[in-house]
C-alpha cells in the first residue's frame, strides 16, 4: 500500500464542510478555556450560518471574543498495512478560522435559516414559515467569516 498524504486547496476543503452533517466550533471563552460545540452549518460563499438561543453560553463568549475555528471529518477508514505491519487511517478534513457575529438583519436572518432547513430537513420546508413566525424571536443566528481555511486528506 503506498501512502498518499495531501494540503488541499481552498475550495475542495470548502466542500468538506458543505459535507459534513456537524461541524465543531470552538470559541475561547473569557477564562481563557476553549468551548466546543458540534453544530449544523450551511455555508454561502466564505460565509458559514448557524442557529441557537438567544440566550446561553455561545452568544455570551461571541459578545467578547469573536474569534472562532471550525473543523470537520468527512471521511475516516482505518486500515491496516500487512506489508508494513502497521496502522494508519485514511480521511478527509478541513479546519478554517473565523469571526463571528450576530445577525440582526431580519431578512438575512430570514433568509439563512431557510438555507440551513433546506439543507437539513429539504423535505419539511412547507412547515418553514409557520415554524419561523413561531420561533424567530428567541432564535439567534450567528454568522462566521471566514478568514483562512485548509483542508488535508491521506489516502493509502
Amino acid at each position: 500500500m503506498r501512502r498518499k498524504d495531501r494540503q488541499m486547496d481552498v475550495e475542495w476543503s470548502y466542500t468538506q464542510f458543505d459535507g459534513a452533517p456537524f461541524v465543531t466550533v470552538a470559541f475561547v471563552a473569557n477564562n481563557g478555556k476553549p468551548y466546543c460545540v458540534p453544530l449544523s452549518l450551511v455555508r454561502i460563499g466564505n460565509v458559514f450560518y448557524f442557529h441557537c438561543a438567544n440566550d446561553g453560553k455561545k452568544v455570551d463568549i461571541i459578545k467578547q471574543n469573536p474569534n472562532v475555528w471550525l473543523s470537520c471529518v468527512t471521511k475516516s477508514h482505518p486500515i491496516y498495512d500487512d506489508n508494513k505491519a502497521s496502522f494508519t487511517l485514511e480521511y478527509r478534513s478541513a479546519m478554517a478560522e473565523g469571526v463571528a457575529e450576530i445577525v440582526i438583519d431580519e431578512d438575512e436572518k430570514y433568509n439563512a435559516m431557510k438555507l440551513i432547513c433546506e439543507r437539513f430537513l429539504p423535505h419539511h420546508m412547507k412547515h418553514f414559515d409557520n415554524a419561523m413566525a413561531r420561533s424567530i424571536s428567541v432564535t439567534t443566528l450567528v454568522k462566521i467569516t471566514i478568514k483562512h481555511i485548509t483542508g488535508k486528506q491521506k489516502t493509502v
